[in-house]
């Protein structure tokens, strides 16, 4: 199951997980509350995998301050191993405010991907990120750009399917494609989906 950047309604329900098929692992790419998070969390017998988006919303408020969410697995800059997947997670967006929370810079971008391909230099099946790759998921404005070390890295390391969010609805991007170059399967993770990986 993946999900991005959107309280789906079908999700954020009493009944749920009623009337969803098997899923082996949610899969969360970002801008999704922490409260959003942990109800997955205790509605699911499965992983939830996530990373932050840039909004910094992914924490729960508790006393006077903010904690991680709980029962739920960050996979920022590192690899986790779940289902039966190898999960590299990359969270953020490419910088496009000076002071604007949850966006790194293109070197920032190039360390910290390169380390993860180091990480994953026995394989990797999925790359779940925040921001898309360059390419057909790529917003139009500067904000929603794609990051080129993220293209860089499914060109490298070659997982079977890139998961990100941030690209909304309102873009108009198919929800999927296959990049020409390294092969990859792209899938943008807005709202709610269940997808065979």
């Amino acid at each position: 199951m993946l999900l991005a950047d959107h309280v789906h309604p079908f999700v954020y329900r009493e009944g749920f997980p009623h009337g969803v098929p098997p899923v082996d692992a949610v899969l969360a790419a970002g801008d999704l509350p922490g409260y959003y998070l942990e109800f997955l969390a205790t509605k699911m017998t499965v992983p939830v995998i996530y990373v932050h988006g840039n909004h910094a919303n992914e924490f729960v408020n508790e006393g006077e301050g903010r904690i991680a969410p709980r029962g739920v697995l960050n996979a920022h800059g590192r690899v986790i191993e779940e289902a039966g997947l190898r999960i590299a997670g990359w969270g953020g967006v490419p910088r496009y405010r000076q002071d604007g929370e949850g966006q790194y810079s293109a070197a920032q971008a190039r360390w910290g991907l390169g380390r993860l391909a180091w990480q994953t230099r026995r394989g990797v099946d999925v790359l779940l990120t925040h921001a898309p790759p360059t390419g057909p998921h790529a917003g139009s404005d500067y904000a929603h750009r794609g990051c080129e070390a993220i293209t860089a890295f499914m060109q490298r390391r070659r997982p079977q399917v890139v998961v990100h969010g941030h690209i909304h609805e309102y873009e108009g991007r198919k929800l999927e494609y296959t990049d020409p170059v390294s092969g990859v399967r792209v899938l943008n993770a807005y709202g709610y989906r269940i997808v065979e990986v």
